[in-house]
């Protein structure tokens, strides 16, 4: 959640400060702004909306500096206004700084700040932080660029919560200082100019070469240098990390949004998640970067899973299909819950921590409170250079390329490919058999093609999205794997349409859900031929029985389903374990049908962010 771009060089800063912030939109669309050092001050420009009104600022009123800092925000202390958008100055006017966190102790902060006369303009938490960055560096005897470095240190020690920062003052013109806590924060390397972004994303453009900041680090960035310092002292062990420069996947290309474009790439992210990782000549998955001998995953007596939202979901299914194969005890956790809860961990206990981002805030922090414990974590994340990459113990990377659009899509899909991938290496080390792990691996290889299959009628989900967007409230049915893709289909129409939707196990419709249903209230019913299909059929008629009309999801030669249901999204027939991975795509495209036909802004909903970074 929110982004922040630094730059300073011998370019322009202000159109690079716009581009690469449009590239973090994702993080946060509720205000921008930037400040850039002029040469007389510091001056900034800032607008609540999307960075599109803070460009059209920038344009009737250019601002022209070497060196400058920029934010895309999501609002947490204060709302969408000018005012309480970033940068934040602090009581000299001469200091700028941006915030991407949460200040926990900003109120008492802010009343000792205003006992000794400072006054304050905005609700902001970040306000408060620049207005102590900018006492410590009035109080500071340090001479040079120390000072400001020595001024955000100071400041640090007094907060309580996390902060990624950049810091610049007009004193010292040719400085950028970053620091992080919890927040991440990336350096961009350029020749004769450098980068400070929250997201590599930003810098695609740019430069490919990044260095991580760690925890607690703080960094003094030049045109020409980078100085990286802890609280133990300068950081000699600097590791220049090369990434992917994803300007060609980070465009929609023909698509009129992310989403789409992310749906409609599954095809080829799910093709990712698995290439290289079949070995059928043993019937099984190879799985490298799990860091654990075949021994030791023969020791796992329960595993774990932590994630929030759509990554939890994918646990969900991830559950299922490791219980099914390996037949090992696997618990969900939500990652907010598990690390503030006293919930007991067996011995010989396996985690996973799911996170696209790798950087979600609860998620990162479920999985040190498991190390903490003394369990083995292991990531699913889509960032090689996320926190989560390399604070746990191993794990598995998801390759599927950039998704932008903050509706998770792609991300699911992989993530559930990996758990499948998962629930073989372990069934096969145990009592699955070769023909049973061969069974999977063939289904596996022909996935892609009825993805693409799914894909091909999307303009057949689009006139039943017409048809049923004007609903004020859906629920979505399913049985087994397909609970939690009635879950996570249910979190996509909230997510994008603003319909009130609900996901249940099917059977559960008549311990209370059935009381919701009328011919106003449409039910979305998983319900492909499987072990409890005709339990699906008689919870259709039920449905049916009161005036509720029904849209199935169902194989595509069903022609029982298709008497009895009002609409089918059809899907092709596959391993019933792996069936949930089609399952899920008609219901991405009947959410994101809906929002168009609604006119909601698809990519950029309403109150969310793509990566939540705070709690």
């Amino acid at each position: 959640m929110c982004g922040i771009v630094a730059y300073v060089g011998p370019r322009d800063a202000q159109p690079i400060l716009l581009d690469a912030l449009s590239r973090l939109e994702y993080r946060g669309y509720d205000s921008a702004g930037l400040a850039i050092l002029n040469g007389k001050g510091v001056e900034v420009r800032k607008k609540s909306g999307r960075i599109q009104e803070l460009a059209s600022a920038c344009q009737q009123k250019p601002v022209q500096g070497q060196i400058g800092i920029s934010h895309t925000r999501w609002a947490t202390h204060g709302g969408a206004t000018d005012i309480n958008a970033h940068p934040h100055l602090d009581a000299s006017g001469r200091l700028a700084l941006v915030h991407n966190g949460v200040v926990e102790n900003y109120l008492e902060l802010r009343a000792r700040l205003v006992g000794h006369g400072h006054k304050f303009v905005s609700e902001t938490d970040t306000e408060v932080l620049a207005h102590l960055v900018g006492d410590a560096f009035a109080a500071s005897k340090t001479k040079g660029e120390e000072k400001l470095v020595e001024a955000v240190r100071s400041a640090m020690k007094q907060v309580q919560g996390t902060l990624g920062i950049a810091v610049i003052h007009s004193d010292l013109p040719g400085l950028v200082v970053g620091a992080r806590r919890g927040s991440p924060l990336v350096i961009g390397i350029g020749h004769g100019e450098n980068f400070l972004a929250s997201d590599t994303q930003a810098l695609a453009p740019y430069t490919n070469r990044v260095v991580i900041l760690k925890d607690q680090e703080v960094v003094a960035l030049k045109a020409e240098r980078y100085d990286i310092a802890s609280p133990l002292g300068i950081r000699s062990d600097i590791q220049i990390e090369e990434i992917e420069n994803g300007v060609a996947t980070s465009d929609k290309g023909p698509y009129p949004h992310y989403m789409l474009k992310e749906i409609y790439e599954q095809t080829s992210s799910i093709q990712n998640a698995f290439r290289g990782r079949l070995n059928p000549h043993e019937a099984t998955a190879k799985l490298g970067g799990l860091n654990l001998s075949s021994h030791e995953l023969r020791k796992i007596e329960r595993i774990s899973i932590l994630g929030c939202g759509t990554a939890l979901h994918a646990g969900m299914v991830g559950k299922y299909l490791i219980e099914t194969l390996a037949k090992i005890p696997v618990e969900t956790h939500y990652a907010s819950e598990f690390r503030y809860g006293d919930s007991p961990t067996s011995p010989n206990t396996l985690f996973f921590a799911v996170s696209q981002s790798g950087e979600t805030a609860d998620t990162l922090g479920a999985l040190r409170e498991a190390q903490r414990r003394g369990f083995p974590c292991l990531g699913i994340c889509n960032h090689v250079s996320s926190t989560i990459a390399r604070e746990s113990n191993g794990g598995v990377y998801m390759h599927s390329g950039p998704e932008i659009g903050v509706a998770a899509t792609k991300s699911f899909t992989s993530q559930v490919m990996i758990f499948t991938l998962l629930g073989l290496l372990l069934g096969r080390l145990r009592s699955l058999s070769a023909s049973h792990g061969q069974e999977i691996l063939q289904a596996i290889e022909s996935l892609p093609q009825k993805i693409t299959q799914v894909l091909d009628r999307s303009d057949e989900t689009k006139k039943v999205a017409q048809k049923y967007a004007e609903a004020k409230s859906m629920l979505f049915l399913g049985r087994l794997a397909n609970f939690p893709i009635a879950l996570e289909g249910a979190l996509k129409m909230k997510e994008v349409t603003y319909i009130h939707a609900e996901g249940y196990p099917s059977a559960e419709l008549k311990h209370g859900v059935i009381a919701l249903i009328d011919k106003e209230t449409p039910t979305v019913l998983i319900a492909p031929r499987d072990g409890v299909y005709d339990k699906n059929l008689g919870s259709l008629q039920e449905i049916k029985a009161r005036g509720g009309r029904v849209i199935a999801v169902a194989h595509e030669t069903d022609a029982k389903i298709r008497d009895l249901a009002d609409a089918v999204l059809p899907v092709p027939e596959t391993h019933p374990l792996l069936q949930p991975l089609l399952n899920v795509i008609p219901l991405q495209l009947l959410s994101y049908h809906s929002a168009v036909a609604l006119g909601r802004d698809v990519d950029k909903p309403r109150n969310l962010a793509k990566s939540v970074t705070v709690e």
